[in-house]
């Protein structure tokens, strides 16, 4: 019997995370919407594939990796950034002086996220107290 975290968990701690970085990201971005040239970010969306059942070591299902060609580089691909932080492709507009931050945008992602996290918090209370349960100490 296995006393690791249950991957449930570990799922909702890694989701929680990701919303956390992306609540700082979208922060910088409205810190900056009056920058010149500056370009929005976004994060990019967690890999739960570890989560997964494994076969020969590796998980049955994974996220395609994309190595960028001198072709695509041509055609205007960009290196993606350290990390896990990405230029933001869906924008709306792009001011005269190059800053594509639209604040409207901005404040509807960081309401998703605010509502996302509520959602994960609620989840990881119920899972809480199922485990508590199991154990004999829910109420």
């Amino acid at each position: 019997m296995s006393l690791s975290t249950p991957s449930l968990m570990t799922g909702i701690g890694q989701a929680m995370k990701n919303l956390s970085e992306r609540q700082r990201v979208i922060a910088q971005n409205i810190a900056n919407s009056e920058t010149p040239a500056f370009k929005a970010r976004e994060v990019v969306a967690p890999d739960f594939s570890s989560l997964l059942p494994q076969d020969a070591g590796k998980p049955m299902v994974a996220r395609p990796r994309i190595a960028l060609t001198s072709g695509m580089t041509a055609l205007g691909a960009r290196q993606p950034m350290a990390g896990n932080i990405v230029l933001d492709a869906d924008t709306s507009e792009t001011k005269p002086d190059g800053n594509n931050v639209a604040l409207e945008d901005q404040l509807l992602k960081m309401g998703q996220i605010q509502a996302d996290f509520a959602a994960m918090t609620s989840l990881y209370r119920k899972q809480l107290g199922l485990l508590k349960s199991a154990i004999g100490r829910g109420q």
